[in-house]
């Protein structure tokens, strides 16, 4: 009998041991964000991110040319595709990643940080790690089309809304007659 109240007692003590620590209100420090940044590879999901959004946007520079080649420059997709290149290579990723723990910690608890941390290091969590960049990149190459036309429709309406506002001004600054 004592041999029982000694095992329901360890097995009680170590259930809300555990309970406590899923449900630990105290606010994530930054060491809580920082272990859950190197679990998910944030850097690495940032850069592969920030890389599979360069293809769908390599397109849009090209649709662009194809669109405008009369009043662009023979050498226009060649080079902003460079730029782009240039600069996705030289974003500063660490100090990205490091601006982002306040707004962590400002909506995390340490017991968010540990169940993100115990999902993501779960095979489902590894695999959508894994498969997030792709489908980032998938996504964008889907809504790119979308977004285009959605842009030159809000060009054309700005573009209306602004000969309005020009003839509106001219008229007023005509002298009475």
């Amino acid at each position: 009998m004592k041999r029982l109240l000694i095992a329901a007692t360890l097995c009680l003590t170590f259930s809300l041991a555990a309970f406590a620590q899923e449900n630990d209100q105290t606010p994530a420090s930054r060491t809580d964000v920082q272990t859950y940044f190197e679990t998910v590879g944030s850097h690495e999901q940032l850069k592969k991110t920030v890389e599979a959004m360069l293809q769908p946007m390599h397109q849009m520079f090209h649709d662009q040319f194809e669109k405008d080649k009369d009043k662009l420059p023979a050498d226009f997709e060649e080079r902003m595709t460079k730029q782009m290149d240039d600069m996705i290579k030289n974003m500063p990723m660490d100090e990205m990643i490091q601006a982002m723990i306040p707004a962590y910690q400002k909506h995390f608890t340490k017991g968010d940080i540990n169940a993100m941390l115990a999902f993501y290091s779960s095979p489902t969590g590894q695999k959508l790690l894994r498969e997030m960049p792709a489908i980032t990149a998938e996504s964008m190459s889907a809504m790119m089309p979308i977004m285009n036309r959605y842009m030159e429709d809000v060009q054309k309406k700005l573009q209306q809304e602004a000969d309005e506002m020009t003839k509106e001004s001219e008229k007023k600054a005509e002298p009475a007659k």
